[in-house]
Order: structure tokens, then sequence, then C-alpha cells
């Protein structure tokens, strides 16, 4: 591989990890702090924003549920902005390797209908 391709290679690679370590943020918006939030972030595998729901695919060993992880809900101007925290871990032995579909209503999650939402979590690169 020659020098171009290599310097190109290591542009991509460093405009990639910059857009996904937005953390699915809207344009000019800032990560937001999750200084005393509950358990830990959780990275994710993807995340979806549709219809009022908040769907979130996490990584699992086999018995991940909906009561092990918690989205914080916290205002960012006009949006919400969503951080997906595990509470309970996963201990079981059966790794799911494109994890789990994990689901909330904006009622659910006390965000009004139409809303604005971004997710403040980072994303899990796939395996290669």
């Amino acid at each position: 591989m020659g020098p171009v391709r290599i310097i190109a290679a290591t542009t991509l690679l460093t405009t990639l990890s910059m857009v996904l370590s937005g953390c699915g943020l809207m344009a000019g918006q800032q990560p937001v702090s999750t200084a005393g939030m509950p358990g830990q972030i959780e990275p994710i595998h993807a995340a979806t924003v549709t219809n009022d729901l908040a769907v979130f695919w996490v990584s699992s060993n086999g018995c991940t549920a909906k009561d092990d992880l918690r989205p914080v809900i916290s205002g960012h101007g006009d949006a919400s902005v969503i951080t997906l925290r595990r509470i309970s871990e996963d201990r079981c032995e059966t790794p799911l390797g494109e994890g789990v579909e994990i689901m909330w209503s904006f009622e659910e999650l006390g965000i009004k209908p139409g809303a604005d939402v971004s997710i403040n979590n980072p994303y899990l690169l796939p395996a290669t």
C-alpha cells in the first residue's frame, strides 16, 4: 500500500471515529455529562428514535432485560437527551452477537410526543 493510500485510510478512520464519538447527538450538540447518574453508561450496537419510541440494541450475555437498563432523560435546549445506563449486570454465559432490542415509548420516558430526541451513548463497532 503506497503512502497516499495509507494517508487516505488514516483520514477515513479518523473521520469515522469522530463521527461515531458524537454518540448519536444532533449537529452542534455536546455530550451530556453523565456524572451522578445511576449504574454504568451502556455502549450500544444501534439506536433509533421513531414514532415516539426509543429503540436500542444492547449487548447481552443471554439474560439482559428491560429492567436491567435505565434511560436517564435530560434536557438540552428544546430537545431531550437519553443516556442509557446499565444498572444490573448480565451474568449469563450465552452471548448474543447482535445484542437484544429494548424499547421505551415517549410516554414511559416522560417525553412529549414528537419531541426532538438524541442519544448520549457510545456505539460499539462491529467485530471484524
